[in-house]
């Protein structure tokens, strides 16, 4: 897969010993001065101590660099959390020359462990030799935690003869259930787009895609979202037409759509891709409600961890959702083409063999149709396994 560079931005990676074994954990990142930003954050009420640190900055300034680690979340450490952010920060405003207020932090991993701070301090300045825009890759390395590959995507749209870029790495394995953020994604393009609009952009694009997965229901200390326009392409978004813009937001749309499912795809110890798809809803709102229900149920998962076509489970889920109907006796089930219930039954035409069959692929779809509008969602998740287990019991050990 070709990953674009975006011109204005530069990126440097490196091992800082967050973790004993020898990988990238360490990221800065240096944007123009022409750089717009939009950020979401975690609706935690833990949230870290980068998070208030960038809430306070965004306030005050327009980014210029951003420093990103994974290894330690830097969250639940009272008073040391903006101490130590301070310290590392002070050590880059140093170099660059550039003021605290136009730096953001973003840290991933373990909570309630001190950050190893100095390490941070004594990487910068090889960081800040090292900076250039061919280094999307190893950026998208260096955010993993428990992810078991980096999530990665870049896609070039031509727009009045120029080629417009957009390229985006995001982390996140579990504790997933994103609230206007996912746990850490970075998206950047070339195209001039006012503060306004790429605000807006980004609002949607996140509804459409991190605000559409859930792993295990859990949403992070930690939990950001970027969407950065360098600003370095002619072309100016208010300049498009009506068709090119929704060309470029759907372009948009898919790098955050691919970078979802990739998060999705790569749940802590997931064996299935479960595609949700709830139609003929009263709203949008309950459409996503009922979906998120059956994605969150942990019922649900593990019926399809072991492949079994439980679907009362799913029944009951939606029966525990904010639907509006008094009873479920219009909602149809299907997995698949397989109908499953309907006329407030098992369907007529249900097959245990057919099912047994069909849950055996990598990737499943869950059909729901409520009859009682005209308004779609769709959630994806994936299953419960033993594996997640281990690897959550395991985490610090």
């Amino acid at each position: 897969m070709k990953i674009y560079p975006i011109k204005g931005i530069e990126i440097s990676s490196i091992h800082s010993g967050m973790y004993e074994k020898k990988r990238l954990d360490l990221s800065l990142v240096k944007l123009s001065s022409n750089c717009l930003v939009s950020s979401a954050f975690t609706k935690n009420k833990a949230k870290s101590s980068c998070i208030i640190f960038n809430e306070k900055n965004l306030k005050k300034s327009n980014p210029k660099y951003l420093i990103i680690n994974s290894g330690n979340a830097n969250a639940g450490t009272g008073k040391y959390g903006m101490l130590d952010i301070n310290d590392y920060c002070s050590v880059l405003k140093k170099i660059s020359n550039c003021k605290m207020s136009e730096i953001l932090v973003f840290s991933t991993g373990v909570i309630g462990e001190r950050i190893k701070y100095k390490n941070i301090c004594e990487s910068i300045p090889k960081l800040y030799r090292s900076l250039k825009e061919d280094n999307w890759v190893n950026f998208s390395k260096s955010i993993m935690t428990t992810d078991t590959q980096a999530k990665i995507i870049s896609n070039k749209i031509k727009i009045k003869n120029e080629y417009i870029t957009i390229t985006g790495v995001a982390k996140g394995s579990g504790m997933i259930k994103p609230n206007m953020a996912t746990m850490l994604s970075f998206v950047a393009t070339n195209l001039s787009i006012d503060k306004k609009t790429i605000k807006s952009l980004h609002k949607k694009a996140i509804e459409d895609s991190f605000n559409m997965i859930t792993v295990d229901g859990e949403t992070s200390t930690n939990d950001a979202s970027l969407l950065i326009s360098s600003r370095t392409s002619i072309i100016d978004y208010k300049q498009l037409s009506t068709n090119d813009k929704k060309r470029f937001y759907n372009a948009i749309l898919d790098i955050y759509k691919d970078l979802a499912r990739k998060i999705i795809k790569d749940g802590e110890g997931a064996t299935k891709f479960i595609s949700i798809n709830i139609k003929n809803a009263s709203s949008f709102k309950e459409a996503k409600n009922v979906g998120m229900h059956i994605g969150n149920s942990l019922l649900v998962k593990t019926a399809l961890f072991a492949e079994d076509a439980n679907w009362g489970r799913i029944l009951s889920a939606i029966g525990n959702s904010e639907i509006k109907s008094k009873d479920l006796s219009s909602v149809e089930i299907s997995f698949g083409k397989f109908k499953v219930f309907k006329n407030n039954e098992k369907a007529k035409s249900y097959n245990e063999k057919k099912l047994s069959r069909y849950l055996k692929n990598k990737e499943i779809e869950i059909n729901v149709n409520l009859n009682s509008g005209k308004s779609l969602a769709t959630v994806w998740t994936n299953d419960l396994s033993y594996e997640y287990i281990r690897i959550n019991a395991e985490y610090r050990t």
